[in-house]
């Protein structure tokens, strides 16, 4: 371990000697979070070096490598020999394949699970998280977050911590364990522990209850019980109190933290890196090379022209219904249609993953094809075949409000119902490859803590639209202004209650945009990228830096 120092880039300041990160997605790419600590980790790196340790699950074998972690035994090597964890647990050491490279260490956990009940007696008996009602994922989040505890404590023994300045930082109720048997067993550690949204607050949205309007009326051990959610929210509210600091990553859900785990967080909002973001002298041919591709895959199902000026609006994210907003942008399409008088082509792209079952062969051997098609494909709206096409929402609604693209509308819709990493056969790029090529994007989201993909679509200067109810949205309002030509940002208001008019109201904005000519597109193009700037990890880092202060502050006090 290197000797204490004291960090000073762009006036982040902080006396700090090693510092742990634990989350399921650490080189384990599943959601949101993943994008937060991929992309911080470059600032942290800067920061702390190699003091700098991330860990994650091991959920990989021979045959399943994963594509984010490369092995380096001779980091931590004399740790490694000497380790002797218990309970068959394993820890491989290498570098997470994100810029600044950090140091991370894969824990496997399967041996946690023969242990799993005399653990959950321990911490019942100790902090009184109730795991009577576990069911699901609740074991496996739980034995990863025990044997993470573990390896942090074989780490800390190791590089011998007394009177040192140590932070664990843990995310999301799938890292609780950890931080708890942290405390338990290391109480000179100062702990910090983030929720990126609340297991309550996410089911009672996911269940078709209004969170909003009656927030103040939830109480959320009552809910917990009601929605079968007791396990997980006993645990996640356990670790708020006990942790020497609790964050969340927006003020929209800090209020939600508040009212259903009873306790104030400090906001620490997402920044991210624009390091993906293609360079200003290529930037063009890939914006042209994307255009062509998603109205490529456009014409040949439907065997329609696009005109190379065809507005393209884009939607994305996790497959959530309703919490994504995706009903509220398909009937927001619908009424564009009724909007729209002049001759520009809209298309609108749905890209969210759904069950597939394999890329549609006809439109593979179409895209395969040098020939023009002036004829559709039977369903000329989704680009892949699903296990479930009759209980897919999106391909439900799709066809209920007739977007189905039979005859030329103003507005024509597309499913792309897959992850967009180059493997699915049919658009064989990336999200970011296909982002640069859009004109707008629209996040709807019901339940949206924070929101990266709205931020993604600035950084390329894309204008977005998200709503009142997402984190991002209240950070634009109170940052940027919430309105195209300040942000290249629309924050619709959104409650409720007001679905029909917010309906309208993006609408109304996609409307506008594809009015947009000259100097108006180039405003909101440089306001997009301003709202990046504001963004970016070397300005949101300063939040983190002051709840590890405080963190340490807090464990000290309750160390003496």
């Amino acid at each position: 371990m290197r000797p204490s120092f004291l960090i000073d880039m762009d006036n982040i300041k902080c006396d700090l000697d090693l510092l742990f990160e634990t989350s399921w997605e650490v080189c384990n790419k599943v959601g949101g979070i993943y994008t937060v600590l991929s992309t911080k980790a470059n600032t942290l790196r800067k920061l702390y070096d190699d003091n700098v340790i991330f860990i994650g699950p091991d959920v990989w074998d021979k045959k399943n490598k994963s594509p984010y972690f490369s092995s380096r035994p001779s980091l931590l090597a004399d740790w490694q020999k000497t380790a002797n964890l218990p309970y068959g647990i394993t820890a491989r050491v290498g570098r997470w394949k994100v810029p600044g490279r950090p140091i991370v260490v894969l824990v496997g956990f399967q041996g946690l699970y023969a242990v799993k009940d005399e653990f959950y007696g321990k911490m019942w008996e100790l902090f009184g998280v109730d795991s009577l009602h576990a069911y699901g994922d609740y074991d496996e989040g739980c034995a990863f977050a025990h044997a993470a505890g573990i390896v942090i404590e074989s780490l800390c023994r190791y590089f011998g911590i007394a009177g040192k300045r140590v932070v664990a930082h843990f995310d999301e109720w799938t890292t609780g364990m950890g931080l708890l048997y942290t405390k338990w067993k290391l109480p000179e550690v100062a702990t910090v522990f983030t929720t990126h949204a609340t297991c309550v607050g996410r089911s009672i949205c996911g269940n078709g209850k209004p969170l909003y309007d009656y927030m103040r009326g939830y109480n959320g051990d009552q809910m917990a019980r009601e929605l079968n959610m007791e396990a997980k929210h006993s645990l996640e509210k356990t670790a708020a109190h006990q942790a020497d600091c609790f964050t969340t990553v927006s003020d929209v859900t800090a209020i939600e933290c508040e009212q259903l785990l009873e306790i104030r967080p400090y906001v620490t909002p997402n920044g991210f890196e624009n390091n993906f973001v293609p360079k200003k002298a290529n930037y063009d041919s890939k914006r042209q090379w994307a255009r062509e591709r998603l109205l490529k895959v456009a014409q040949d199902l439907t065997g329609h022209d696009y005109p190379e000026n065809t507005f393209i609006v884009l939607t994305s994210g996790r497959f959530e219904y309703r919490n994504k907003g995706l009903d509220m942008f398909l009937d927001s399409i619908v009424r564009l249609n009724d909007l729209k008088s002049s001759k520009q082509k809209i298309v609108a792209f749905i890209a969210v993953p759904a069950w597939v079952k394999g890329p549609r062969r006809d439109l593979a051997e179409r895209l395969g094809s040098s020939r023009e098609w002036h004829t559709g494909l039977h369903d000329p709206f989704v680009t892949h075949d699903l296990h479930n096409p009759g209980e897919d929402s999106i391909l439900c609604r799709i066809r209920s409000l007739a977007l189905d693209n039979s005859n030329e509308k103003a507005v024509e819709v597309f499913y792309m119902p897959c992850y967009l990493n180059e493997t699915d056969e049919i658009i064989r790029s990336t999200y970011y490859d296909i982002l640069v090529g859009v004109d707008a994007t629209v996040f709807p989201s019901y339940y949206e803590p924070w929101g990266y993909t709205p931020l993604e679509s600035v950084a390329f200067g894309i204008p977005t639209i998200t709503t009142s109810l997402s984190g991002f949205g209240r950070w634009i309002e109170k940052s940027s202004g919430a309105k195209f030509e300040a942000s290249g940002t629309n924050v619709v208001c959104r409650t409720d209650s007001n679905y029909s008019e917010a309906v309208n109201s993006i609408a109304e904005s996609l409307h506008y945009l594809t009015n947009l000519t000259g100097n108006g597109l180039k405003r909101v193009k440089a306001g997009a990228f301003a709202t990046a700037d504001k963004a970016a990890w070397s300005a949101f880092m300063q939040y983190y830096i002051d709840a590890y202060r405080e963190a340490l502050e807090n464990a000290n006090e309750r160390n003496n």
